[in-house]
């Protein structure tokens, strides 16, 4: 057992929690809690540290077992992991997982894209409750910003709650050329934004989509939202001008999720 905070691997995964370029740098990101190690890929897992409590939790249940057996631990005090941790009420485990990469082509691989595209969103808890809302919804991909919050922010990741292993993304460097190729390449693409005149609700989703979301002070950037073929707006009653990132994403995502259920029950 690890009972020191000066241990080499210790010092090296409080440095992950603490800095980007570190985590970027290792090819690596962090996750915390028993569902995170549960839904966390075998094969992407580098390594698992976890309390003694933990582990007797763990041994308790066969098939987890087997999967930290074949991962790989190290079993550290309750006072190191304390330091290990990002949360305030840790759970004693943590694992060390491989970046996924994905590539445009990968995230435009489906035959029926519905996409989402952020542009420097900033707040960890919306990028990571539009990743999750995302595969609710059926999402067959996320395009952001370079200067979009980092995915990998240990807050991120705990808010996509298993959702980042499974919904493809891709940072890019030139948003707005990428969104010409997204219209270039047959995706109708929509912005949300206050100077759109028709409600989302009343736009076709049933062919290849894209939504663009802006920055939640300032929205779309003018050259990003040229780039959309309709600006689109969400009623809203009172004094309100506009809402949540997260929430306007998932708007569009449901509706879009509306009316595809809605079609194929109609052609069956």
């Amino acid at each position: 057992m690890i009972t020191s905070c000066a241990n080499a691997k210790v010092k090296q995964v409080i440095q992950w929690q603490n800095k980007a370029k570190e985590r970027r740098s290792a090819g690596i990101f962090l996750t915390e809690g028993f569902k995170m190690f549960e839904e966390a890929p075998g094969e992407s897992m580098q390594q698992i540290y976890l309390t003694e409590e933990a582990l007797e939790r763990i041994r308790r249940e066969p098939e987890t077992e087997r999967k930290l057996e074949e991962v790989g631990y190290e079993t550290v005090s309750r006072e190191v992991f304390a330091r290990m941790s990002d949360t305030r009420t840790p759970q004693g485990i943590l694992c060390v997982v491989r970046r996924p990469g994905y590539t445009l082509e990968r995230v435009l691989r489906s035959g029926d894209p519905l996409l989402v595209v952020l542009e420097e969103l900033q707040d960890p808890g919306n990028l990571g409750t539009i990743i999750r809302t995302g595969e609710a919804a059926g999402v067959t991909g996320v395009i952001m910003s370079a200067g979009t919050v980092d995915l990998f922010n240990p807050k991120t990741i705990r808010a996509t709650m298993g959702s980042v292993f499974r919904v493809p993304f891709l940072y890019v460097d030139d948003l707005p050329q990428t969104v010409e190729q997204l219209r270039q390449g047959g995706i109708s693409v929509y912005a949300a934004h206050l100077e759109g005149k028709t409600y989302y609700d009343d736009v076709s989703f049933l062919g290849p989509t894209a939504f663009l979301v802006g920055n939640e002070g300032n929205g779309l950037t003018e050259e990003t939202a040229s780039r959309a073929d309709r600006y689109l707006k969400i009623p809203m009653e009172g004094r309100i001008e506009s809402l949540n990132a997260a929430v306007a994403a998932s708007l569009f995502m449901y509706e879009t999720h509306r009316q595809r259920s809605s079609s194929r029950t109609g052609e069956r």
